[in-house]
């Protein structure tokens, strides 16, 4: 079966755009790149020209306020990761160099719609290497405050059920199944925008965070309508938009998932703290992949830079 083989890009894929958070405009490259490479940024444009690469695996996270951040501040880091991250899962990506001039992955209409177009216009290449993916095992749980996140076993694939609740009566209280596929991700996940309350606005703007937010990338909820003109591309966006994020941070596996996803409340400090705790012991999962091979060594991809044939693992 095709699926069961690593895929990665027919070409290389240029976005542009600003960050919702940064306001800053970034360049994004999308390097095709060999099997057992995973997911990888490049984050170039630091200090003295320096560049860094930085594994997407959870173990990276070093912050989950509003969004998911890997790389060190000081030394390099890259923000708002989650839609990109949730696109490549989406679409069955394993392999890819993210290559990225800027501290944040630009915000584009606020939700994984754009990248998911501009992957499909180069298409997918799939690797004679067998795909690695993780089976959960046993029942995994986190909580905080009336949050709660879990992953259970699930041999036949990875199934997301998330809930939400607010007391916002736009949004109120929403609920989603969906067994992830890429044609289930582009019909029912990959659109659902970004969201958030304007009463909210002034506090992030003084704490630094919403510098690039507007109309064109998020949902703006005032506290009885939507503000946007167009509306809601879904009647359950909001919750839609937190599946979609939730695709991106359990992506930070760094495998396929064989599980089922269950939250209620949940967000990006909730979806890395159950990949902590399902890695938390071995005896919680296995990586099983039909005879997938390591290939040791360096894939040069563009303009000379040698990166990792396969991310290490971390467990």
């Amino acid at each position: 079966m095709k699926s069961s083989l690593q895929a990665t890009l027919g070409a290389p894929v240029l976005l542009s755009g600003i960050g919702v958070h940064s306001g800053r405009t970034v360049n994004l490259h999308l390097h095709p790149a060999q099997a057992n490479h995973g997911i990888v940024f490049l984050r170039t444009g630091l200090p003295n020209g320096s560049d860094r690469l930085i594994q997407a695996r959870f173990a990276s996270v070093t912050a989950t306020e509003l969004c998911t951040v890997i790389g060190q501040k000081e030394s390099g880091a890259v923000a708002t990761i989650e839609h990109l991250m949730s696109a490549l899962c989406g679409l069955g990506i394993d392999n890819c160099l993210v290559e990225i001039d800027g501290p944040e992955v630009p915000i584009l209409d606020g939700s994984a719609s754009a990248f998911v177009e501009a992957m499909d216009r180069v298409g997918v290449v799939r690797s004679r290497v067998a795909r690695k993916q993780l089976k959960v095992l046993r029942p995994v749980r986190v909580e905080k405050g009336i949050g709660s996140a879990e992953l259970l076993p699930n041999p036949k694939g990875f199934r997301l059920d998330v809930e939400i609740e607010f007391q916002n009566p736009i949004i109120g209280r929403q609920r989603k199944v969906v067994d992830l596929s890429p044609a289930t991700y582009r019909a029912e996940i990959a659109r659902a925008r970004t969201f958030g309350f304007i009463g909210d606005v002034e506090k992030l703007w003084k704490a630094g965070f919403a510098l690039g937010a507007s109309l064109e990338n998020t949902v703006a909820i005032g506290d009885d309508h939507v503000i946007n003109p167009e509306g809601l591309r879904f009647a359950d966006e909001f919750v839609r938009h937190k599946m979609l994020d939730a695709v991106g941070d359990l992506s930070l596996a760094g495998y396929s998932l064989l599980a089922t996803y269950r939250s209620y409340c949940s967000g990006h400090r909730l979806n890395v703290a159950v990949l902590e705790e399902l890695f938390s012991d071995r005896a919680n999962y296995a990586i099983v992949d039909g005879g997938a091979r390591r290939e040791s060594g360096y894939a040069e991809i563009g303009n000379g830079i040698a990166v990792p044939a396969y991310a290490p693992d971390l467990h």
